[in-house]
């Protein structure tokens, strides 16, 4: 047979699934299966959690791996923890060596200079340590499985993977820093592709690094020291002591009431805090249905409105002036709301009063669930991969600014704003569960929409996922999914809004959903738009 995996002529139905004793949902079968086998062996969800992201950076390093950052929301106990596990800027580095090498004026997104400090690998060490019922190794050995045994590609992996092979062989194909990524992911300059076999050998053994040290090899061992050594060789900027001196920090998350429920998020320098901004201006309405165009134009001015916001003032938090408290207040809501009107607005940001990317969640029997997210940022990252270990970096300095007047000025030892934002629903003192979805800025939109979806529309999670999207882009620019209602579009169109269908489904995002019912059932829902599957028992 001689069949294309991506072409699907027909609509096709998902279904919830229920679960009593464990469930794991992200975008990768094999991701999924490596979480249920520790919940099988006594581990707890955030075990489950650890085990999958550790898979998802093998089987699924088109979109994250052992080089990404990551973040988590964590319920344990009917109380939810949060950890930022992004990293810092290298010491060295500075806006005006960046400038000097730039033609551009702006941060590059390959090679060395927007890399980051990894914070993933220490986010795993962090949660096993104080959460977790076995130990690291147990957690990663699915992991090492996959990268030793080898694991058959899926076809949105494989897509994803046929694209960075092909950007990366037009533009660095001849560069020496790029020549790792290519030694270590395709196979003489071609990638992998559907139903192929892929082996990662590097991968396995820093994975084996990883779990002998508890972390320690990839932040103060040898997988630190090649780093170090290649970016001293290649231009860049990194010294031991930003990867030894690295450690993830445990916050407090952030939320807002909506309609009766709180929905949370991991405060900046992550960005969950612009969908709890729309959020706060949609609450100011009453939506009788989903599928019209008043209801449309609400939901992209408001997203317009939380964007200019956040954009304009939200960094690391150690370098914002402003109190981030106020935009998640009812005042701030309601003036915003104010400010929608019939037609489509360019968006802006307004003054506060003064004062002061792959996602993965697990539940277990004992009520324990985690909201879990991990990303290289632009599908591989910076192209950068430390040589011999199948390290990929990410490249989130990509958001930094060159400009002072910016929030997100580059400086030395500073978080960028990020884009990765793992989510949380509560009501009273009650878990509903964890909820995310994948994909660069349009991860706060996905997460308004499907909330709105869930809470405003009473959508069950499978459908409050699988409903078409749409995303705004940039001023009045907006794209929705091939599926989404002609006569909405065309409604908005009417208001202003420059509204135009996509290709593809393909930039809308990816996502998971687990719940807990008051009888301890467990109900999961996970994307069509991707490979992903729901393992459970």
């Amino acid at each position: 047979m001689n069949y294309d995996p991506l072409y699907q002529p027909y609509g096709s139905n998902r279904y919830c699934i229920t679960a009593l004793n464990g469930m794991v949902a992200t975008g990768s079968p094999s991701a999924s299966a490596a979480g249920l086998e520790v919940l099988r062996k006594g581990g707890n969800a955030v075990d489950a959690a650890i085990a999958t992201a550790a898979a998802l950076s093998v089987v699924e390093p088109t979109a994250n791996g052992l080089g990404s950052d990551a973040f988590a929301l964590v319920w344990i106990k009917d109380r939810l923890y949060g950890l930022n596990g992004s990293g810092r800027s290298p010491a060295a580095i500075t806006a005006e060596k960046v400038k000097a090498k730039s033609d551009s004026g702006k941060m590059p997104v390959y090679g060395w200079t927007p890399v980051t400090v990894p914070g993933a690998v220490g986010a795993w060490a962090e949660l096993s340590g104080r959460f977790g019922k076995l130990s690291l190794a147990e957690c990663l050995a699915p992991a090492i499985s996959y990268a030793e045994n080898g694991y058959a590609l899926g076809p949105v992996t494989a897509r994803g993977w046929e694209r960075s092979a092909e950007i990366f062989r037009e533009r660095f194909g001849d560069r020496k820093e790029f020549e790792p990524w290519f030694r270590t992911f395709t196979k003489d300059g071609e990638p992998y592709h559907f139903g192929e076999i892929v082996k990662l050998p590097d991968h396995a053994k820093t994975l084996r690094l990883i779990a002998k040290t508890d972390g320690e090899a990839f932040y103060r061992g040898e997988i630190a020291e090649q780093l170090v050594r290649q970016s001293e060789e290649n231009g860049g900027y990194f010294s031991m002591d930003d990867l030894a001196s690295y450690k993830p920090e445990w916050v407090q998350p952030i939320s807002v009431d909506y309609r009766g429920y709180t929905v949370h998020e991991i405060p900046p320098n992550g960005q969950g805090i612009t969908a709890l901004m729309a959020l706060n201006i949609l609450k100011q309405f009453e939506f009788e249905q989903k599928e019209s165009a008043e209801t449309y134009h609400r939901q992209i001015e408001a997203m317009k409105m939380a964007f200019a916001d956040s954009m304009h003032y939200v960094s690391d938090p150690a370098y914002m002036k402003t109190d981030m408290k106020w935009f998640l207040t009812e005042e701030y809501g309601r003036n915003r709301a104010a400010e929608i009107k019939a037609e489509a607005s360019l968006p802006s940001f307004v003054k506060p009063p003064k004062s002061g990317t792959v996602y993965l969640c697990t539940a277990d029997s004992e009520g324990n669930m985690v909201s879990f997210i991990q990303s290289n940022y632009m599908g591989f990252g910076s192209g950068i991969v430390v040589d011999g270990y199948g390290v990929a970096l990410q490249n989130r300095g990509a958001d930094f600014l060159l400009s002072p007047e910016d929030v997100n000025y580059l400086e030395p030892c500073k978080r960028s704003y990020h884009t990765i934002i793992p989510g949380f629903l509560t009501k009273g003192s009650k878990a509903v569960g964890p909820f995310g979805v994948m994909g660069g800025y349009m991860q706060p939109q996905g997460h308004v929409q499907t909330v709105m979806n869930l809470i405003d529309f009473n959508l069950n999670p499978q459908m409050a996922l699988d409903a078409p999207r749409w995303q705004w882009k940039e001023g009045k620019t907006v794209i929705v999914e091939p599926s989404f209602d002609r006569k909405i579009l065309e409604e908005l169109q009417r208001r202003g809004h420059d509204i135009t269908f996509a290709k593809s489904s393909g930039s809308f995002g990816r996502g998971q959903i687990i719940q807990r019912l008051n009888n301890g059932i467990l109900i999961g829902a996970t994307e069509s738009r991707t490979d992903s599957n729901i393992a459970c028992w």
